[in-house]
C-alpha cells in the first residue's frame, strides 16, 4: 500500500470514527447537554440573577458574562473526551475496532476530530446566547470569530490532556467526577463572573494563578479592543505547548491500552 492511499484511509477511518462520536453525543442527553443546554441555561441564569447584583443590570452584565460562559463551556466539551475513551474502553468496542481493516490511531483520531467539531457548537451556542441576550460587543463581527476560534482551540488542546486521563483512569466514573470538579474549580475561581478585585485575597491569589483567568482576559480584551493584545498570544503559544506536550502522552497511553 503506497504513502497516498494509507494517509486517504486513515483521514477515512477518520472521519468514520468521528461521525460515530458525533451520534453518540446527539442521542446522549448528557453528551448533548454540556454544548447546548449548558451554556443557554447558565448563560440566562447566571445574566438574570446576578446581573443586577454584579453590574448594575443585565446589559452591563453581558460583556463579562459572555467570555466567562464561553471559557466555561469550552472546558466543560472538553472535559468529555475522556470519559467517553474510557467507557469506550470498558465496553469493549476498542478490541472490535482492532478486528476490523481499519488504521489502528483512527478511533482516537476521530475522538479528538468530534471533540473539534463538538466545541464549535458550544461556542456558537454561547455567543448566540448572548447576542440574543442583547450582547453587542465592540469588535466587529470578525473580531468575535477570532475570539471564537481562539476558545475553540484553547479547548481542543484541552481535550487532549481529559483524553490521556481517560486512558490512563480505570473507570468512566473518576473520569467524569474528576472532569466536573476540574471544570468547576477552574471557572468559578476566576474572572469569569465576577471582577477579580471582589474576591477575597487568597481566591484572588487562586485566580491568578488559573489558566482559564487569562483565557476570559484575552477573550474580553479582543471584544473590547477589536485587536490582537498580549494575552491572545500568551493563550495562543500556551495551546500549542499543551499539544506539543500532552498529544504524544495520549498516543502512547493509546497504544499502550
Amino acid at each position: 500500500m503506497d504513502v497516498q492511499t494509507h494517509s486517504g484511509n486513515v483521514v477515512m477511518n477518520t472521519a468514520t470514527m468521528a461521525y460515530r462520536n458525533l451520534l453518540k453525543t446527539v442521542h446522549n442527553p448528557d453528551r448533548f447537554m454540556d454544548v447546548i443546554i449548558q451554556p443557554v441555561l447558565f448563560m440566562v441564569m447566571f445574566g438574570y440573577l446576578f446581573g443586577g447584583a454584579i453590574a448594575g443590570n443585565v446589559q452591563a452584565y453581558l460583556p463579562t458574562i459572555v467570555p466567562g460562559i464561553l471559557a466555561q463551556t469550552m472546558l466543560s466539551a472538553a472535559s468529555g473526551s475522556g470519559s467517553q475513551l474510557r467507557e469506550d474502553l470498558d465496553s469493549g468496542i476498542f478490541d472490535r475496532f482492532k478486528s476490523l481493516p481499519m488504521a489502528h490511531i483512527a478511533p482516537l483520531a476521530g475522538q479528538l476530530f468530534a471533540d473539534s467539531l463538538r466545541l464549535v457548537i458550544a461556542a456558537i451556542t454561547s455567543l448566540t446566547t448572548g447576542f440574543l441576550m442583547g450582547w453587542r460587543p465592540a469588535a466587529g463581527f470578525g473580531w468575535v470569530l477570532v475570539c471564537g476560534l481562539l476558545a475553540i482551540f484553547t479547548g481542543w488542546a484541552l481535550s487532549w490532556v481529559f483524553a490521556l486521563l481517560g486512558l490512563l483512569a480505570k473507570q468512566a466514573t473518576t473520569v467524569q467526577s474528576f472532569s466536573l470538579i476540574t471544570m468547576l474549580v477552574l471557572s468559578f475561581v476566576s474572572n469569569a463572573f465576577v471582577p477579580l478585585k471582589s474576591l477575597t485575597k487568597p481566591l484572588r491569589v487562586l485566580a491568578d494563578l488559573n489558566p482559564v483567568t487569562y483565557v476570559i482576559t484575552a477573550i474580553r480584551q479582543i471584544l473590547a479592543t477589536g485587536g490582537w493584545t498580549h494575552e491572545s498570544l500568551l493563550v495562543l503559544v500556551a495551546g500549542v505547548i499543551i499539544v506539543l506536550v500532552f498529544a504524544p502522552l495520549t498516543v502512547w497511553a493509546y497504544d499502550r491500552n
